[in-house]
């Protein structure tokens, strides 16, 4: 018989509900070497049963350490399992010893960005505000995205065949890159509709940005991962770079992460241009020796992805909205099927892959 690659404790990290990765990461990050401290941010809304939501921050390290690595999860709601999985896993590797940091580096683990979204099985927040669109200066007039002004009655329409009819002469008349960018690009318009901006900061930007000042980290060298599923080949960990070409957050993500880095903004992604995106908070304090990249996972096709969506944005705007009916959950066991699947080998390249671009990103602040 095969040794099986990853053994089934460390499959069982891929928890199910909120309260079960909130409690494996705090156990496990209270057990992880050189802890400095793991910090509450108390969310303003609750759980679907009334409990209470947290953004749970771990510092692994010395503060005054020059180089950090910082791994979010979360961002996107229902696909912070995953991301909590890989957190997880990343402190029972530091506490078992097989990754020791360097004395000059820490760590900042950020758990459950939006953890609303996580016990909802949402990928936006409870306002509707989709937290990788809401990066924005909202101190000037909104972004204008004409496409989705054209396709939104389409996107809300409940007939699935007659949308993606709308949705494929889009593409025709256009082409695929325009639509992908007009529906998931970002829009400001429609608190109903999907890849929501905001009309200003979220509770979550308030989180980053205090972290950010809090640690100085404008001063420090920076390697930051943010954790995503659902776009990209099944099983994949696309490493997506969203620093223009050819500026230093480019250069650095190639010279640490080698060819398998993607650049929307070259057309080699999966991922087309978008606006708002948790990246550019970053990008604005980087020194040139850092870089953000997004680890996605893929799972099925994109245009699984948008139905999963466009469903569930449908189902949390109809005025009969309830928890417990059968319209939702249909619709959660689609959002879960579509960004977590229940799938062992699925979730083993998961694992093996995070550990090695994590490793690539310690390896590449030592450079």
């Amino acid at each position: 018989m095969l040794t099986a690659l990853l053994s089934a404790s460390e499959l069982a990290l891929f928890q199910h509900h909120y309260p079960d990765t909130r409690q494996q990461f705090l156990a496990a990050a209270n057990k992880a070497p050189r802890l400095l401290y793991c910090d509450a941010h108390e969310l303003p809304v609750c759980a679907p049963d009334g409990s209470a939501l947290f953004t749970d921050c771990a510092w692994i390290g010395s503060d005054g350490a020059k180089k950090v690595l910082v791994v979010i999860s979360g961002t996107h709601g229902v696909e912070g399992f995953t991301g909590s999985a890989i957190q997880a896993d990343f402190l029972q590797q530091l506490a078992s010893k097989h990754w020791q940091l360097a004395d000059d580096t820490a760590v900042l683990l950020i758990h459950g960005l939006n953890a609303w979204g996580m016990a909802w099985l949402r990928r936006c927040e409870q306002t509707g505000v989709d937290l990788n669109r809401n990066f924005i200066d909202f101190e000037k007039p909104l972004p204008l995205n004409p496409g989705y002004s054209v396709l939104r009655d389409a996107l809300m329409q409940s007939d699935k065949h007659a949308r993606t009819e709308t949705l494929k002469e889009f593409a025709t008349q256009h082409s695929q890159t325009e639509l992908e960018v007009a529906i998931s690009g970002g829009q400001y318009e429609d608190p109903n509709g999907p890849f929501f901006g905001g009309t200003g900061p979220t509770f979550a930007r308030s989180v980053i940005e205090s972290l950010i000042n809090e640690h100085l980290l404008g001063e420090k060298r920076l390697a930051v991962i943010d954790l995503h599923t659902g776009l990209g080949p099944y099983g994949y960990g696309e490493i997506i770079c969203d620093h223009q070409p050819e500026s230093h957050g480019a250069r650095t993500a190639q010279h640490w992460y080698g060819d398998s880095v993607t650049l929307p903004f070259a057309g080699t992604s999966s991922s087309v241009p978008k606006l708002g995106l948790l990246d550019y908070a970053w990008h604005a304090i980087m020194k040139d020796e850092s870089c953000f990249v997004t680890l996605e996972f893929g799972t099925y096709s994109v245009e699984s992805l948008f139905n999963a969506i466009l469903l569930d944005h449908q189902v949390h705007a109809s005025a009969d909205f309830t928890w417990s009916d059968q319209a939702t959950r249909d619709a959660k066991k689609i959002m879960l099927s579509h960004f977590y699947p229940a799938d062992d080998q699925w979730r083993e390249m998961v694992l093996l892959r995070a550990r090695q671009v994590i490793r690539l990103a310690l390896e590449g602040l030592q450079k």
